[in-house]
């Protein structure tokens, strides 16, 4: 009975002053409109970068390489001196019996592996590039990548159909000047040199990917590194890109081979990611405390011209708890209808984001705003808009219930 009567009159206090409840509850929808809105266009495009990211690259790098060396019988039974700092002046080593390490990777992994050759050259056409060239088995590469979905001229099978044959990306393309069916000349680390043809372009929408990588059949890259027969990356490709640290980790203690997961190898960009989720939560949280002033200056108002209210409910004997309770009930009041306003108006400004596309001159191509749509995003933001909301009604409550009813009446008159 007395929760009613306390809803009762909160409910005729904001509905008296109907201006006053309309500019709060239009306060507290803007901020969690606009807070929603920038959450949904700050993870979304953030979510298209990495899904790029992903696409462009295995989900785990399997290397020739050790990451730490092992232990020699001398160094176990006589204490031998390290060395460290030696150049190595071999051939890149590469992977033991790869079939046989596929074929095991194969039996657990949630995914699928092929092999690749990976080495650097030299690309002269009118002018020499530095390039990384990247052997693959154009069969196998299409369960590991997405290279064949990216191919804007040409298809990945197109490797076979011409000698030394080669896909470029897009922007190496266009700063070579070549297209398709034009020759070129590869130059390896070891002098080799052969004559190319361009086979197919891609484009994967990373630039440094676009403009520095090039594929080739696994056998021309063995012959640009003078090492026939050696594999020296094996590259995989998981179900679930988000469990590929863990995957990495156990092929790395199944084969002893080094294993770099995307998010190893991504480690400096992905730490800039979570500083630039911080700024974003705090521009929030900041979005959302203005509103929440809208609320302080109505309640302080609203208590204010309701002091006599005050002074006769405590003379009637209602304690100022109770008191108290019937101004953070009409903020509460506030904060809801301008909560369910504000999720419609952020679901709205997202969606009109969304049908926006911005013209890339570089690639000649629009591409539309991507706007990540999650419930957190409303559930956070429709929380912390009505905790500040009946924090904010708190304060001024609290003291307009403090003063003494007789000083209330004897200021009145």
């Amino acid at each position: 009975m007395a929760s009613n009567l306390l809803l009762d009159i909160a409910w005729t206090h904001v509905t008296t002053r109907v201006r006053q409840t309309l500019v709060g509850m239009a306060g507290v929808a803007m901020g969690v409109g606009f807070t929603i809105m920038m959450a949904g266009l700050m993870q979304g495009s953030q979510i298209d970068f990495l899904r790029q990211l992903v696409d462009t690259m295995p989900h785990v790098t399997v290397q020739d390489e050790r990451r730490t060396a092992p232990p020699q019988p001398a160094d176990q039974e006589y204490g031998a001196v390290q060395m460290s700092n030696v150049a190595n002046v071999n051939a890149r080593p590469g992977i033991r019996y790869p079939e046989s390490v596929m074929a095991s990777l194969r039996s657990w992994i949630p995914g699928d592996v092929a092999p690749s050759v990976k080495t650097t050259a030299i690309i002269d056409h009118g002018g020499r590039i530095g390039v990384t060239l990247v052997g693959i088995d154009p069969r196998q590469e299409i369960k590991v990548s997405k290279l064949a979905s990216q191919m804007r001229e040409g298809q990945i099978t197109d490797l076979s159909r011409a000698p030394n044959a080669i896909i470029i990306g897009q922007a190496l393309a266009e700063k070579l000047a070549v297209k398709p069916g034009n020759t070129v000349a590869l130059i390896g680390g070891e002098g080799t040199e052969i004559s190319s043809t361009v086979a197919g372009i891609f484009r994967s929408g990373l630039k440094r990917v676009d403009e520095g990588q090039i594929y080739a059949l696994i056998g021309t890259a063995q012959v640009m590194m003078g090492q026939n027969g050696i594999i020296n990356e094996l590259r995989l490709r998981l179900n679930d890109p988000l469990s590929a640290e863990n995957i990495a980790s156990e092929v790395e203690g199944q084969t002893g081979y080094k294993s770099v997961s995307w998010e190893e190898a991504n480690s400096d960009l992905l730490s800039s990611f979570a500083v630039r989720d911080f700024i974003v939560l705090t521009v929030m949280g900041a979005m959302l405390l203005t509103s929440s002033f809208a609320t302080y200056n109505i309640i302080s108002t609203i208590t204010n011209e309701k002091r006599q209210d005050i002074a006769i409910m405590k003379s009637l004997g209602m304690r100022e708890s109770s008191v108290r309770r019937i101004f953070i009930i009409e903020a509460a009041i506030i904060g809801v209808v301008g909560i369910l306003f504000g999720w419609i108006m952020g679901y709205l400004l997202c969606y009109s984001w969304s049908q926006i596309t911005i013209y890339n001159t570089l690639t000649g191509t629009t591409v539309p705003i991507s706007i990540y749509y999650s419930p957190m995003h409303y559930i956070v933001a429709g929380g912390i808009s009505l905790l500040s909301c009946t924090g904010a009604a708190f304060f001024p409550a609290r003291k307009a219930t403090r003063v003494h009813p007789v000083e209330i009446i004897r200021g009145a008159s």
